[in-house]
């Protein structure tokens, strides 16, 4: 459903449409699934993304058939990738995953299917037992090492060639063994509702989730497993806790809410920076959050509600580019968390490296230029401008900033030090997050300030 309806790659539960796809399409019902079965499912599905291309090659490096692999039927492609995930990256017992995965081709498809996956899951476990399991060779020019590279770690060529023009063979093999990691999470408390981080590791630990407190914000703690449990338990429906990365965080701490301002958040479903804003005004002061998309605003209002910011919270349905002609609100601050490449959180989002091609960054960075010049008539005079992405890519970061700074010389860029622990200062003085150097989401932030003669 991932791969051919576009279905988000969330976690699973006894009532989601994946459960009900299954006994409607497949013609056979499944057990109910506990809580670890429910997880390992999340882990597969969440792996197979990750290790698409990679498994591919080792499925037809191995298939002796004539068919490649846009020929195979795409449930049988899928079954033969989860036995060779559940083989190569989980090490589960080969005799168990054969038997399970042909058992599910047959009633699945047919008998000849369970067949074919029989042969090459056997193949796969030889050849993974005797230390010979196909991989390409990284040799040749900058695309032919690009193309082995991205078969070994399962990365579409171009980003893969285009890390490797800013960053360099080395690094980007980090960062894509850094992407193909189980994610971690933030948990940010919410001091708005009297909870302290103090009453939030309270509460894990009688949830038995273990958990590291942030080193760079307070409010936050950070969880490499548990958070099903957190969310089974209530912290995030009451407004306990949000889930937020570090990263985002970091982006608020550099936009600097203080009681008694006006913030405009333009692109601000599905809210995590707009309420994290709000919780720092004590009251006192206003967001208004702009979206385009109604379903996701109401995410916003939704959140406001349960983390008791309603009152300093206020939506506004729109396009930004619209809302903007003859607006006459001018604000203290303004945060353009611009739609990008999210090139930042693909270790997250295991479904999204295949989802973006080149020609949409090249889409997305004339659409942050116009969402830019938008956002700077919102600024009054002396106040501060805000442009963040979750995206490593130069293009859609200081090079923004940069054409934005030539379009509009009333702005200067405002160091973002006093904000940020240095280690997330660039030279330029913006904010960057870069996944190789700390172990959180890839994130961007430029405070610019609007001068005032």
């Amino acid at each position: 459903r991932i791969e051919e309806q576009g279905a988000y790659a969330d976690l699973l539960n006894a009532n989601s449409n994946e459960i009900k796809y299954i006994h409607s399409t497949l013609g056979f019902r499944i057990k109910p699934l506990d809580a670890r079965d429910s997880r390992l499912v999340t882990d597969i599905v969440a792996g197979v993304l990750r290790w698409k291309r990679y498994l591919d090659y080792l499925i037809f490096s191995l298939y002796r058939g004539t068919k490649g692999a846009n020929d195979i039927e795409p449930l049988l492609q899928q079954i033969l990738r989860i036995g060779a995930y559940e083989i190569v990256k989980l090490g589960m017992p080969p005799y168990a995953v054969v038997n399970e995965n042909v058992t599910l081709a047959k009633a699945a498809l047919r008998i000849g299917a369970g067949n074919m996956v029989n042969g090459i899951l056997r193949k796969i476990a030889s050849c993974k037992e005797n230390d010979t399991l196909p991989l390409p060779a990284v040799e040749g020019d900058s695309r032919s090492k690009a193309r082995a590279l991205g078969v070994i770690y399962s990365h579409p060529v171009w980003m893969v060639r285009r890390w490797m023009s800013y960053l360099g063979q080395e690094a980007t093999i980090n960062l894509m063994e850094w992407n193909n990691n189980p994610p971690c999470f933030g948990l940010r408390a919410n001091n708005n509702k009297g909870i302290s981080r103090d009453d939030l590791v309270v509460l894990l630990n009688k949830l038995e989730v273990p958990y590291k407190l942030s080193p760079y914000l307070e409010e936050f703690v950070h969880l490499t497993t548990g958070l099903q449990n957190v969310i089974q338990a209530g912290l995030i429906k009451e407004g306990t806790c949000a889930v937020q990365d570090e990263s985002a965080g970091l982006v608020v701490s550099v936009v600097d809410p203080q009681p008694g301002e006006t913030i405009i958040d333009c692109c601000a479903a599905p809210g995590g920076k707009t309420l994290f804003m709000a919780s720092h005004l004590q009251g006192q002061g206003k967001v208004i959050a702009i979206d385009i998309n109604r379903g996701r605003l109401r995410m916003v209002e939704e959140g406001a509600i349960i983390q008791a910011l309603d009152s300093v919270v206020t939506t506004c349905h729109n396009d930004l580019c619209d809302f903007v002609v003859g607006s006459s609100i001018q604000a203290d601050k303004v945060l353009l968390d611009a739609p990008c490449s999210g090139l930042g959180v693909l270790r997250k989002k295991p479904d999204l490296r295949w989802k973006r091609s080149l020609e949409d960054l090249e889409q997305l960075m004339s659409l942050q230029d116009k969402l830019l010049d938008a956002a700077s008539l919102l600024v009054k005079p002396g106040g501060i401008l805000v442009y963040s992405t979750c995206s490593i890519d130069p293009g859609e970061n200081k090079e923004r900033v940069d054409s934005f700074l030539t379009r509009h010389p009333e702005f200067i860029v405002e160091s973002v030090e006093k904000f940020v622990p240095d280690e997330f200062v660039s030279e330029e003085g913006f904010y960057f997050s870069h996944t190789r150097n700390h172990f959180l989401d890839g994130a961007f932030a430029a405070r610019l300030y609007r001068m005032t003669n």
